[in-house]
């Protein structure tokens, strides 16, 4: 992509006087993982948080009004300069994630976001930290760009963002994440997300099939394992390299995390849902898909079985993957046990949050068995 923005070949004059804290720009701070960057690195930064249109309303942060995909952010010449002149780190969170986007917008956003935060980054004398995704193994095949096209612009578009920022040459680091769930002491996590609809879902019993062998695994971390990890390599001043901020070898097995959605089912006075039918990835368009166009299941059900095969056709290939979380400078590693637990604590978020929903479920699972008697 050519880019917006040609780099500075002189650096913008030296910042005036002193300063307590250095100034860190986020972006993305909305999201799951920028709201656990921001308790993160609140302690040690100024925060100074790009928002489009929402505000975050956080007393910790200072905003800035802008656009990722607008020349200079959409920001007057004179703002973009002081702008540049104050940020002293940036940390570039914020992608375009709903893969329901038009796959043509996911990259155009993210590729220009990527952009505008080089160019600052290269103007202020900062280092630049990306944050991609771990599915970037996971290459979209032809028939994954035919049949998931958001999914396969979303991944090649994070792919691309990391050439731009090696081609960059600004220092910084990339850092890839897996899955991010909720917090893993109190489960809670900022919104929805794809994980949490899943956890959802088969807490409901409303999942009969998933794509996947038995032993197949589930690549996922909690947020503030990521956020630790992210914030190391900042306050380290790490100026190179890419970290995969991964659960790895202990990632959780598909059927491990229907039995824990099943055990919450129950201690929330559901039926057990029954473990879902796995069928192997490569059955998903073989099989599954065509099956689903063709059928006359209701089209609540249908997408949410297009919504899992698609989620899983990603998150499951290529695994495991090598993680760096341990490694100086990148956080501490969650062992299988952590993982299990904290999978067990977002469940259990998510059932607390949906009494009203729970109950519904339970009386409907009664009423059968009421009228029989």
């Amino acid at each position: 992509m050519q880019s917006d923005n040609p780099r500075l070949a002189v650096l913008p004059a030296g910042r005036t006087g002193p300063r307590d804290r250095p100034t860190l720009l986020l972006t993305g701070g909305s999201g799951v993982l920028g709201r656990a960057l921001i308790d993160e690195l609140a302690p040690d930064f100024d925060l100074l948080c790009l928002r489009r249109n929402t505000p975050l309303r956080d007393p910790r942060v200072r905003e800035i009004q802008g656009d990722l995909v607008a020349p200079r952010l959409g920001l007057s010449p004179l703002a973009w300069h002081e702008l540049a002149l104050e940020v002293d780190v940036v940390l570039h969170s914020a992608a375009e994630t709903n893969w329901r986007t038009p796959p043509e917008d996911i990259v155009r956003t993210n590729l220009r976001g990527t952009d505008a935060m080089l160019d600052l980054a290269a103007r202020a004398d900062a280092p630049l930290y990306l944050v991609s995704t771990a599915f970037v193994a996971n290459a979209p095949t032809e028939e994954d760009h035919r049949r998931f096209p958001g999914a396969a612009a979303y991944l090649d578009s994070k792919a691309r963002a990391e050439r731009m920022t090696r081609d960059a040459g600004v220092p910084g680091a990339i850092v890839r994440p897996s899955v991010v769930m909720g917090d893993s002491v109190t489960g809670r996590i900022a919104g929805q997300q794809g994980l949490t609809k899943t956890i959802g879902s088969m807490i409901l019993g409303q999942v009969p099939v998933l794509p996947g062998a038995p032993d197949a695994r589930i690549d996922m971390v909690p947020q503030d394992h990521v956020a630790r990890a992210v914030g190391d390599l900042v306050r380290g001043g790490v100026g190179d390299g890419e970290y995969w901020l991964t659960a790895g070898k202990d990632a959780i097995e598909l059927r491990e995390f229907a039995d824990v959605c099943a055990d919450v089912a129950e201690r929330h006075g559901l039926p057990r849902p029954q473990r879902p039918r796995l069928i192997p990835v490569e059955a998903v368009h073989r099989l599954l898909l065509p099956m689903l166009e063709g059928t006359a299941l209701p089209t609540a059900v249908r997408r949410r079985l297009e919504h899992y095969a698609e989620l899983l056709l990603v998150f499951q290939r290529e695994l495991p993957f090598d993680t760096s979380l341990g490694e100086p400078h990148c956080g501490t590693r969650p062992s299988r046990a952590d993982l299990r637990a904290a999978l067990e604590r977002n469940a259990e978020s998510w059932a607390a949050d949906r009494a009203g929903l729970l109950a519904r479920h339970r009386a409907a699972s009664r009423a059968p068995r009421e009228a029989a008697s």
